[in-house]
């Protein structure tokens, strides 16, 4: 994972999952709506895993 989507997690993290899926978009930015928090964490993670 590069420093820019790093960087794009923490700053908008719906868009930094948009090539993982709708699945992925969806679950992020209703984390991100609950708090920004949780959204960053779980595009974190998302981008993180190299399953996907």
């Amino acid at each position: 994972m590069g420093c820019f989507r790093v960087l794009l997690c923490i700053i908008f993290p719906p868009l930094a999952v948009i090539d993982k899926g709708c699945g992925s978009i969806i679950i992020v930015f209703i984390l991100t709506c609950l708090g920004w928090i949780p959204g960053v964490i779980a595009a974190l993670i998302i981008n993180n895993n190299p399953n996907r």
